[in-house]
């Protein structure tokens, strides 16, 4: 069985090809059994670990198994509070093939996902995108995002700790896509035309009053029905779309928009596997606003186990 530590996982999905791998997985579908999540009570009395499970599959091909620990306590150990592991292998046999760096598979195909989607959702002209958040995801946004708008040649970056925004605005600059940190939220959102949010808040932090004719909003972080990243308003005045169906099962942004009554599940306008079969039309005028809201799928993550198979 192989082993691909950190480094090797990020050398092997280098964004176009991910993007390409994904609207292939898509399209074609896999087996995405529900995820199964287990808690870890400590004797000690520390913070309960969880344990998440996401096996996904191509019959004959390959079987994918991603396993995320999440320990809160690990913080007062100095450890990170995640880990994941996916391994990879023969469906046929049921034999391992090889071993993954889960962390890289998750925040790499999370963001080709999103990208994915702008492919179909943001404006071809689209040259401003403000990133919001300054995470592990959110670092991973501009990338991905230049791989379908290459017009995007201004990018801000906005936190609710300005040293995070300042960091990734740093580091983007230093890799090439020059970045600047941006205080002023309502400004910066209503002067962009991709708005990336990857954050874990709890409370809108995008509203509708702010997005102007033409954006798209890519709501990456809020996959928890307790999470939210955008008010009611921006739902009711855009057309929406998700990854999957379970999007109105697990995602606070439209939970708790359908609660307040500013958006309906008939209003959705199609999942990222529709856009690439040709089965829904996504950008139809320079004037919609459009949101794309992902919760994340097994699928993704196959997709990215198989190219990093593939290229070994």
């Amino acid at each position: 069985m192989r082993a691909f530590d950190e480094a090797a996982t990020l050398a092997r999905l280098p964004q176009p090809a991910l993007i390409e791998a994904l609207r292939t997985m898509f399209r074609d579908g896999c087996v995405v059994p529900q995820r199964q999540v287990h808690t870890l009570d400590d004797a000690g009395g520390a913070p309960a670990g969880t344990v998440l499970i996401m096996p996904a599959w191509r019959p004959g091909l390959h079987l994918g198994i991603k396993t995320v620990s999440v320990f809160p306590g690990n913080a007062a150990r100095g450890l990170p509070g995640l880990h994941s592991v996916y391994t990879l292998f023969d469906a046929a046999t049921g034999v391992p093939l090889a071993q993954m760096d889960g962390n890289i598979i998750t925040t790499r195909r999370t963001v080709a996902a999103s990208a994915l989607a702008a492919g179909y959702l943001a404006r071809t002209d689209s040259q401003r995108l403000l990133i919001v958040g300054a995470g592990r995801v959110a670092a991973a946004v501009a990338e991905a995002m230049c791989c379908v708008r290459p017009g995007l040649a201004h990018i801000e970056v906005w936190n609710h700790r300005t040293a995070g925004a300042l960091a990734l605005a740093q580091a983007l600059t230093a890799a090439g896509r020059p970045a600047c940190a941006v205080s002023d939220l309502a400004a910066a959102v209503s002067r962009a035309d991709i708005v990336s949010c990857a954050t874990l808040s709890t409370s809108p932090l995008v509203h509708g009053a702010w997005l102007r004719p033409g954006t798209h909003l890519d709501l990456v972080g809020a996959f928890t029905p307790v999470m939210r990243e955008c008010d009611g308003p921006a739902l009711a005045a855009s057309r929406v779309f998700v990854d999957t169906d379970e999007a109105l099962a697990k995602a606070g942004d439209l939970l708790q928009a359908i609660d307040e009554g500013h958006f309906a599940p008939s209003g959705l306008q199609g999942t990222l596997a529709q856009l690439c079969r040709g089965e829904r039309q996504g950008r139809r005028a320079d004037r919609d606003i459009t949101v794309f809201k992902s919760v994340g799928t097994a699928l993704e993550d196959l997709a990215a186990a198989e190219l990093v198979w593939a290229s070994a």
